[in-house]
């Protein structure tokens, strides 16, 4: 049997992990939404008008959700799943017809933009990722792990300063 304490850390380290590859891949694509413009645009999914809006949306969403991940506030595993499988399909997609373009997954100094390949390791990778959030919803439900809200932390952090005033 494993002891409860180790399921919890190892909890809060893959939940970690997992927010810190979004956190990390958001903050390079705002810095430049106008190469992931380009990456998106490239893939031929997107009618042109809605190609820059998504180039700076999806990088905040995903730091958002990241951020979210790392304090485990309700509903971000649920969002940074959504995006790993819309990914996936995109990702899918882009196999499928043959596309030999980076996935623009880290900016344009991925080091996966070996054409193709690129494309194949960032599912592999991917998938990777979705594994790791499967684990999380099994462990939440093994360990009754009951995920906070942003009011919650709100009110610990109000709680926190008014007694550190009055201490």
């Amino acid at each position: 049997m494993i002891p409860i304490h180790w399921k919890s850390w190892s909890y809060a380290a893959v939940r970690i992990a997992l927010a810190l590859a979004f956190l990390a891949a958001g903050i390079i694509k705002i810095l430049d939404p106008m190469t992931f413009a380009v990456t998106i645009d490239a893939f031929g999914i997107l009618p042109g008008p809605l190609i820059l809006p998504v180039a700076v949306f999806l990088p905040l969403l995903e730091i958002m959700g990241a951020v979210a991940l790392i304090f485990d506030i309700r509903g971000s595993l649920g969002l940074i799943t959504f995006m790993i499988l819309m990914f996936i399909a995109v990702l899918g997609y882009g196999m499928h017809m043959g596309l030999d373009i980076d996935c623009g997954c880290y900016g344009p100094g991925d080091p996966e933009g070996e054409a193709f390949a690129g494309i194949r390791d960032a599912l592999w990778r991917d998938l990777i990722m979705l594994g790791c959030a499967a684990t999380l919803y099994a462990w939440r439900k093994v360990m009754g792990v009951r995920p906070g809200t942003f009011a919650g932390y709100y009110r610990s952090i109000k709680t926190f300063i008014s007694k550190e005033e009055t201490a």
